[in-house]
């Protein structure tokens, strides 16, 4: 059974079902390949092995018994910002360092209740808030195609499991990009579902009117499967959207004939490599081939979303990460002298530099000399993006571009620089700012490292994007490759 890792996640819960092999011997598996790789990678914040084995025995017990759900015995692992109950969730934080939860975040307990075995909480930049996977207080995680560079962030410890197949699938939450970017530069899937179609409760916040979960997986298949369980209505959560979902793995197979396809102009600028735009170009062709008809689509506010999400995203950051103050849980300072020593010092030792950074910008734009001039205006030309979008979906089905400007880069390359790595997530914000789904899918290699393709939709169009994808990767095998020693 040393192959099982090789299998997708549809193709384990299928095996599982079919009694092929057993969910105590794929969980072992799994397990073996984190205790190997993890000391290379840094992926995991905690590996929960005892707990995850004592789940594969039960979840034997139900397939045996001719019960369980869609994901009976399948290992994922989680992000960890989504609170696990009776176990640690950091947020890659120190000031939650020691935070091990009472409860479970719905996603959680969703996936949970489908039967599947979480082994573990995944790194991540700290509350999320990077594109490279190292503001993480455990150190950065690094990308299985060449250990020396960045898996993208934040949630590049669930990209980087996922690649190097040292877990299936595994949840991750996109606020501007963090799950396509890192999806896009490991070289698997992952989509960013509408606002509001999956729970946000027991997601620790950064951004409250931004932050979505979704999933990251190696195919647009296993994607349909895992996003099926964990979405829908949660009357625990205000976002939370009351619509109907879908059955996502039923859709796959559409045909595309007469999809009409838009081409976002404003991501094929001067800031994208000739590499990058040469295998999107590449993977257009193939859609042509399919039956998909192709246009350009202009979406003229668009290059303005990375300076008003880098208003938007810190104002609510900062009303978010209030809570932290070393009173009620995570960090707290040593033997403070008073209330403000406290506050000061437990907030000043627990938060790590780009946490900060983010906290005093969004103190700044929310301030009452600034906050007409900035985060007022930053939520208007939000609108106008908004209404961007929605006039484009009245002529396409779905609008097609690059991922990422470039593909993976060198740990340490931008650190120096916030600007330079803000702007990591130029093709990505969009899609936050108005809401609308969008995911990445692998569409070759530029000097070994992989490329993303973006896919974006209307609002609650997963069904959709994730057929497109799928199709696509019918007819191509980028998805399946594997980062050379760990196939």
């Amino acid at each position: 059974m040393s192959e099982l890792h090789k299998r997708t996640l549809t193709e384990l819960a299928a095996g599982l079902r079919a009694r092929k092999f057993s969910s105590v011997e794929v969980v072992r598996a799994f397990l073996g390949r984190i205790e190997s790789r993890q000391g290379t990678l840094n992926a995991f914040v905690s590996v929960t092995s005892g707990q995850a084995l004592a789940e594969a025995a039960g979840a034997d017990r139900a397939l045996a018994s001719g019960g369980g759900g869609a994901l009976t015995g399948v290992p994922i692992a989680h992000k960890d910002l989504f609170c696990t109950r009776g176990v640690r969730t950091s947020c890659g934080s120190r000031m939650l360092d020691n935070f091990v939860s009472p409860y479970d975040a719905t996603v959680v307990a969703r996936l949970k209740a489908a039967g599947a075995i979480s082994l573990g909480k995944t790194n991540m930049d700290e509350f999320a808030m990077g594109s490279s996977n190292e503001n993480s207080y455990y150190g950065p995680v690094r990308n299985p195609w060449n250990v020396q560079l960045v898996p993208g962030g934040s949630s590049g410890g669930s990209a980087a499991a996922v690649a190097a197949r040292l877990v299936p699938g595994a949840t991750g939450t996109d606020t501007g990009g963090s799950i396509r970017q890192p999806a896009a530069l490991c070289g698997i899937t992952g989509i960013k579902p509408t606002y509001g179609r999956v729970s946000r409760f027991g997601m620790v916040a950064f951004a409250s009117s931004l932050d979505q979960g979704g999933v990251l997986t190696v195919s647009a298949a296993d994607a349909a499967l895992m996003l099926r369980e964990m979405a829908g209505f949660d009357p625990n959560d205000s976002t939370s959207v009351e619509a109907p979902v879908p059955d996502y793995v039923a859709a796959l197979d559409a045909p595309l004939a007469g999809l009409k396809v838009g081409l976002l102009k404003e991501f094929f600028d001067k800031g994208l490599e000739a590499g990058n735009e040469r295998r999107i170009r590449e993977a257009l062709q193939v859609f042509e081939k399919l039956g998909a008809q192709l246009r350009e689509v202009s979406l003229p506010n668009l290059p303005l979303s990375v300076p008003t999400y880098y208003v938007v995203a810190p104002a609510e950051a900062s009303s978010n990460l209030a809570r932290f103050d070393g009173v009620r849980y995570g960090y707290r300072c040593k033997e403070p002298r008073d209330l403000l020593d406290l506050y000061q010092r437990s907030r000043g030792e627990g938060f790590g530099a780009e946490v900060k950074r983010r906290i005093m910008t969004g103190t700044y734009v929310l301030s009452a000399g600034y906050y007409d001039a900035y985060y007022l205006r930053a939520q208007k030309v939000r609108q106008l993006i908004t209404d961007d979008f929605r006039r484009a979906f009245a002529e396409v089905d779905v609008l097609m571009g690059p991922m990422t400007p470039t593909a993976a880069f060198a740990i340490g390359a931008k650190t120096d620089d916030p600007i330079a790595m803000y702007l990591n997530d130029i093709y990505t914000i969009g899609a936050n700012l108005a809401g609308v789904p969008a995911m990445s899918v692998p569409c070759g290699f530029v000097a070994g490292l992989p490329v993303g393709l973006q896919i974006v939709g209307p609002h609650f169009g997963e069904a959709r994007l994730l057929n497109v994808a799928h199709r696509y990767q019918l007819e191509t095998d980028w998805h399946t490759r594997v980062p050379q020693g760990y196939a």
